[in-house]
């Protein structure tokens, strides 16, 4: 069992791993999906996010169609986002109240539910009024088609006006962020820490492997040399989350794991449950061996000395690859001299 914990200071409780299903529907074939789905439900990850845009709305699909053959929809917390585009016209993407409203009734469509549980905001939305997507949300909460919402990789300042406007005009407010984290990016520990614990937002961190760097996959950085079929290999925003000298300390670290006698994947997830800001590490399996092999990572106790041998490759609040750019139109630390070619 993963155990579980309240998503900030919301009254939802969620699994302490939340699944990922960007990887289904495309790098993973549906049945496959499937079954990942159904084997992390029957060990207790019952937290589940994706996205409309993931694999076009495939994966939330793939989901509706798991839900129904474990045939136990309340026992399980359903996570998706809307903002990006959904097809060819202008209204067919962001965080407008018509785009919204279109987008949540095909992901519900596609989820096979009456209700998304916990509903986020794909990244900002700087060309629609703030007070326009919030009075959106706080009418779906009340009309029942969501439970909750929240943002995805907002800048502190972003997130602060959303919970003042909310507040501020008598909306619904939200409960948590999911953004970038792991140790090869620790900036948010400056920025936006702080904010998540005064106002008691949940945090969902995503690529706790740092892009597989983490786990080993890569010896070196040159990104004409990358492993064939690799995802860094197929996809230029990964590209831009490896350079030489994350993929030197990464192997750094593989190596402290292994010395250790630790599994590195395990050690960075298991990492992220020993931060106090963190509700729950995002886990995106491409295969069962995947899914099963980190599990493990709830129940691993790393020493206080071990902790700090990790403080001492990549120090608290610092950043040796860039996990933001170029998926946000806002930079925190901006890590210049990165070399990422060679």
């Amino acid at each position: 069992m993963t155990g579980t914990i309240k998503l900030g200071a919301s009254g939802l409780i969620v699994s302490r791993l939340c699944l990922g299903c960007m990887n289904f529907g495309e790098a993973t074939p549906e049945d496959e999906s499937i079954e990942i789905l159904k084997s992390a439900y029957e060990a207790g990850l019952f937290f589940w996010v994706t996205a409309d845009r993931y694999a076009n709305g495939v994966s939330e699909q793939i989901i509706g169609k798991a839900i129904r053959q474990i045939g136990d929809r309340d026992q399980i917390v359903v996570a998706t986002k809307v903002r990006g585009k959904m097809g060819p016209g202008p209204n067919d993407q962001g965080l407008s109240r018509r785009h919204i409203i279109q987008a949540v009734d095909a992901s519900l469509r596609r989820l096979q539910t009456e209700y998304i549980d916990l509903y986020q905001m794909h990244r900002p939305d700087e060309k629609t009024p703030l007070e326009e997507t919030l009075e959106t949300f706080d009418s779906l909460v009340k009309a029942g088609k969501i439970r909750y919402y929240g943002t995805s990789t907002f800048a502190s300042w972003q997130m602060a006006d959303v919970e003042w406007t909310a507040k501020s005009l008598g909306f619904v407010r939200p409960i948590s962020e999911e953004a970038a984290y792991n140790i090869l990016d620790r900036r948010i520990e400056n920025d936006r820490a702080g904010f998540l614990r005064k106002f008691g937002w949940g945090l969902l961190a995503w690529s706790p492997l740092g892009g597989g760097q983490l786990a080993g996959r890569y010896t070196k950085a040159n990104l004409t040399d990358l492993p064939q079929g690799s995802r860094v290999s197929l996809n230029s925003h990964f590209q831009q989350r490896m350079n030489k000298e994350s993929v030197l300390i990464s192997n750094k670290f593989v190596g402290l794991c292994q010395d250790a006698s630790y599994n590195p994947a395990q050690v960075a997830v298991a990492w992220l449950l020993h931060q106090p800001i963190v509700t729950a590490p995002i886990i995106g399996p491409r295969t069962m061996d995947h899914l099963k092999s980190i599990l493990p990572a709830v129940d691993l106790n790393l020493p206080v000395d071990f902790l700090a041998k990790i403080d001492e490759l990549i120090p608290p609040g610092t950043a040796i690859a860039d996990f933001l750019s170029p998926n946000v139109s806002w930079q925190i630390g901006h890590l210049p001299g990165i070399d990422r070619t060679s």
